[in-house]
């Protein structure tokens, strides 16, 4: 199936698109699409898989028990929930909580495309592996798991945009296995270093800082 790669101008344009949405099979089961929330010049943007039972209640993302543990861990940094803009790659719950299809990516891939976009942010955090190898593919830019990856900061060309991406594990992963919480934490910590040095990646202090010259470098 072919998409029309249509991209949105205005927030109140693409929030009404995605709520609406049939682009994919994954509507029919929905109660509720999950456009994402927060504030429309948030500095930074998180990145998830897919909406669950929960956001698919309320409409909201990450307001289940990892939702909880996310906005928990966001706060014990200095980093409220209520700065940053929330999102997922998919907008729709898969059943069963599965991972989101190729095909499903690809219909919803234009919604996300609109966001960051229109949010321009300076550090992009994802997820687990599904939008890690979102924001990474779009990137030009080989994904490489998320156990791999995470914890470091990367200068990409996202959309024409240069910003700063920082994979880490899904707050799901840490709920299910406590001792993933420090993980999770220190990667938000060095997604907040990257925003209180304007947000960029060469100055962020650690040895985890990487150019795309450097990563293309090592292949």
């Amino acid at each position: 199936m072919i998409f029309t790669q249509t991209r949105f101008s205005s927030w109140e344009e693409l929030e009404n698109a995605i709520k609406h949405c049939t682009r994919c099979p994954l509507h029919r089961s929905r109660k509720n699409a999950v456009p994402g929330e927060g504030p429309k010049d948030a500095r930074a943007m998180l990145i998830g898989e897919a909406p669950g039972a929960t956001e698919d209640e309320l409409g909201r993302p990450f307001v289940g028990a990892a939702g909880r543990l996310l906005t928990m861990s966001l706060e014990s940094i200095g980093l409220p929930r209520s700065s940053v803009y929330i999102t997922n790659v998919v907008k729709c719950r898969p059943p069963g909580n599965r991972e989101p299809r190729e095909e499903e990516i690809e219909a919803c891939s234009p919604y996300l495309e609109s966001q960051i976009l229109l949010l321009k942010p300076i550090v992009i955090v994802t997820l687990g592996n599904v939008a890690g190898k979102w924001v990474f593919t779009r990137a030009g830019m080989k994904w490489g798991g998320v156990t791999r990856m995470r914890g470091k900061v990367y200068e990409v060309n996202l959309l024409g945009l240069k910003l700063s991406v920082v994979p880490t594990i899904h707050p799901a992963a840490a709920l299910y296995n406590p001792s993933l919480r420090s993980t999770l934490i220190e990667d938000l910590r060095r997604a907040k270093e990257v925003l209180e040095k304007g947000g960029s990646a060469q100055e962020s202090s650690g040895r985890g800082t990487k150019s795309l010259l450097d990563y293309l470098k090592k292949k």
